[in-house]
């Protein structure tokens, strides 16, 4: 895994974070809160995809990841589902809508973002 410009990983565990991308505004708060969280050395965001496609070097990523954190927008859990369908179970789970957005009413504004990148980043240094 490439090191991030955050600083020295140094051989250690990553910790991964893994963003609902949905169509949805909740979908588009937790991808930028995602980024934002990596862009702030807290996790590196991770490919959701390459889990639920069973892509073995991501999956194998995943599996020796020190930490894990799934952010869902809504309470479909896509995220979380994919996961554990791939069998990871050992992660941190964030969901937007409950920290009182609602699906289709919540514009991705820089506060929305913030609020969702800090409780996130309170689960990842736990």
């Amino acid at each position: 895994m490439k090191a991030s410009n955050n600083g020295c990983q140094c051989g250690a565990a990553p910790k991964l974070i893994f963003p609902c991308s949905g169509a949805a505004d909740v979908g588009e708060i937790a991808d930028r809160a995602a980024r934002k969280l990596t862009r702030e050395g807290a996790g590196s965001m991770y490919c959701l995809a390459g889990i639920g496609g069973g892509v073995s070097g991501i999956v194998a990523t995943t599996e020796a990841a020190s930490k894990i954190l799934v952010i869902d927008g809504c309470s479909q859990d896509c995220g979380k589902k994919t996961l554990e369908h791939r069998g990871l179970e050992m992660f941190e789970h964030l969901r937007v809508t409950d920290m009182g957005m609602e699906k289709g009413e919540s514009p991705a504004t820089e506060e929305c973002v913030a609020t969702v990148a800090a409780r996130g980043a309170e689960k990842l240094a736990t």
